[in-house]
This record gives structure tokens, sequence and C-alpha cells, in this order.
């Protein structure tokens, strides 16, 4: 790890610090290594599925129907005979797109919410505060369900539902940032001498509170894919023909869990190692960046 280190000290800045962070994951967090290296395969499985997935995901082969993993499909064929392996990877490409766009959304709500909450204070954010309780009192899996059957099926309904549904809860923790820093000298010093508000948030506010909305991006993005899963399985997520994991589970994985039970096996095999990997990553990413979790981490040097 030193020579990592030494080897650091040369490099431009930016690239100096991603080395040096890349370093203290490895050091630090051997699971969020682990984690990050799902994330990544995840990724790249999701951007080159066209060239990874030996088949067409929707071309059906009558003759394979039901067939158990072979040398020609590796992880079976469905009820219509299309490829198990070729479906479970285009399934990562709708997970990726949903998870990562609808946590973005959860990020750009939150701030939003949370910077005037908390920078204003007083009764505005008295108001504020008292629709996010009531938001959050309410079953999220509900607020989902009842917001889908009125929009109807489609990917990017589903990243404007959980990207405004998520982000709302997760103002919080943009506030709470907002406040930790309200106060502070820089701020006193830039409304003192006259500093338009617009550019106190957007020049002082918003680069200070970069690495909780980091956390909450890298937190929210496994919980998005778990729950686009769950609104496919329940049949208020993506039209059938889409191969989503959860769409999978639902349609040929319950109807044939009995005579192949592979069409369960690893959509739901593939949706649990994402999802960990996703959330074990964040949980590394909050003990990295939120001094408060470090402990006995030492420092970021």
């Amino acid at each position: 790890m030193s020579g990592l280190a030494a080897s650091t000290r040369n490099l431009p800045p930016q690239r100096n610090e991603f080395m040096r962070f890349c370093s203290r994951l490895i050091k630090e967090q051997p699971l969020g290594t682990v984690a990050a290296i799902i994330v990544l395969v995840f990724a790249f499985t999701a951007a080159f599925a066209d060239v990874l997935a030996p088949y067409d995901y929707s071309i059906p082969d009558l003759p394979s129907r039901l067939d158990s993993p072979s040398l020609e499909h590796p992880l079976g064929a469905d009820q219509l005979g299309r490829d198990v392996l070729s479906r479970v990877i285009y399934g990562a490409r709708v997970s990726l797109i949903v998870g990562f766009a609808s946590a973005f959304l959860n990020v750009v709500v939150a701030i939003i919410i949370g910077a005037i909450s908390g920078y204003f204070g007083g009764r505005v954010d008295m108001i504020i505060q008292r629709f996010v309780d009531g938001w959050m009192a309410i079953p999220g899996l509900l607020i989902l369900l009842v917001v889908m059957s009125f929009l109807g099926r489609g990917m990017l309904n589903i990243i404007l539902v959980l990207g405004i549904a998520g982000g709302i809860g997760g103002s919080r923790l943009a506030r709470s940032a907002v406040i930790a820093i309200k106060e502070s000298l820089y701020l006193t010093a830039a409304r003192t001498v006259g500093v338009p508000l617009r550019r106190i948030l957007s020049h002082h506010v918003m680069p200070n509170i970069m690495a909780p909305m980091i956390i909450l991006f890298s937190a929210s993005v496994g919980g998005n894919i778990l729950s686009e899963a769950t609104l496919s399985f329940l049949g208020f997520g993506l039209p059938p023909d889409v191969p989503s994991w959860g769409g999978m589970l639902s349609g040929e994985g319950r109807k044939f869990m009995e005579i192949a039970p592979h069409l369960a096996l690893w959509p739901g095999l593939a949706l649990t190692i994402v999802v960990w990997g996703t959330n074990m990553f964040g949980d590394s990413l909050r003990d990295l960046l939120d001094p408060r979790m470090r402990g006995g981490g030492g420092s970021y040097q």
C-alpha cells in the first residue's frame, strides 16, 4: 500500500485524490472493495449488454422452451424458448437505468427541499418538515402502487415516482447538512458583504453538502433497483416484454417454478447480488466520506 501511495505523489490533483480514495477503500473497507467490483461488473454488463448477450432476448425458440441449463443456453430457456442468460443481461441494463436515474432524481429533489427548509428555517422549515413527516408516515410501497396505478406502466413513470418519493424522504439529510453549515463564518461573511442568495446557495452551500448527497445517491441505487423489481413483480412496473428481473420473477419464474426452477433462480440471484453490492458500496462511501462515521480509520489523506 505504501508503494501505491508513493506512486500517486506526482499525479494531477484530481487523479491523485481518486487514487488515494481507492487506496483507503481497499485498506479500510474490504467488503466495500468487493461491492465496488460488483457495481463495476454490473455497470459494464448493462453498458455492453448488446455485445455480451448471446441471443436476442425477445426472439422465441419454441423447440427450446423450458430447457435446463446447457451449453447452448448456459442458464436455460424460458417458456417461450428465450435465452435466460440474455434476458438477465438485458435486465441489468434496465436495473442500471432505473436505479441510477431515480437515484440522481432523489438527490436533486432532496437538495431542493432540504436546502430551502434548512437555510430559511423558521415557519418555512416547519411547514416543509410537517409535509415531509406526513409523507414518510405513509408506507412507501403503498404510495408507489397508488401512483403507478394512475400513471400506468413505463420506465419513465417508474423513474419519476421513485425519484420524487425517495427525494422527499432524503431531504432530511440535505436539511441537516445545510443547518450544520448555515451559521459558519464564511456564510456569515458572504451575507454581510451582500452576496446574492442565489450565489450563496450555488457557490457556498451546495459544494459543502456534496459528501452527504453522494452518500444519498449511492445508498438510493440499491433500494430503487429493488423497488422497481417489486413493482414489476406485482404487475405495476415495466411491460411484460421488457426483461426486468422483477418481471422475470413474477412471470415465468413464479408460474413455472416447480418444473423449471432456473427461471426464478437466476434473476433472483442477480437481483440479490446487485442490491447487496450497491448497498454495501453505499455504506462504505458513507464510512469514508462522513467524518462522524470514520471511527479509528484515520483522516483522509
